[in-house]
């Protein structure tokens, strides 16, 4: 079984540019020596495996994991801005517009009681 081979996809992608490429490689073959064996790094001269995470459909593996047949190889860009900070500054700018509860910071609750019509 060490000798079969497996289909499998290396991918990057760029705001810009995306890039899949296919491979087969010897079953067993770790994702770090797959990303080598791909040469993705001819069109994306930036990837830097030592900073860079990589996944297997979405999920992070390591370096040293084997993919099996018809996995896709992703190399992640690193992160621009912390989620948490966006998350943080967003919420604090909906205070300040009026469009959030100062006290929750949710969603600002409509009055039932003034939308509705007065009986006469």
């Amino acid at each position: 079984m060490a000798n079969d081979k497996i289909q499998i996809e290396v991918a990057y992608a760029t705001p810009h540019r995306q890039l899949i490429i296919p491979l087969r490689v010897t079953a067993g073959t770790p994702v770090s020596e797959c990303i080598s064996l791909s040469e993705i790094s001819r069109y994306f001269p930036e990837i830097d495996l030592a900073n860079q995470k990589v996944g297997i459909w979405s999920k992070t593996v390591k370096l040293e994991h084997e993919p099996r047949e018809g996995d896709r190889i992703e190399i992640y860009r690193p992160l621009i801005a912390d989620p948490k900070a966006s998350r943080r500054r967003r919420a604090e700018r909906a205070v300040d517009d009026g469009r959030a509860d100062p006290v929750t910071g949710g969603r600002r609750r409509r009055d039932k009681t003034a939308e509705q019509p007065e009986d006469e």
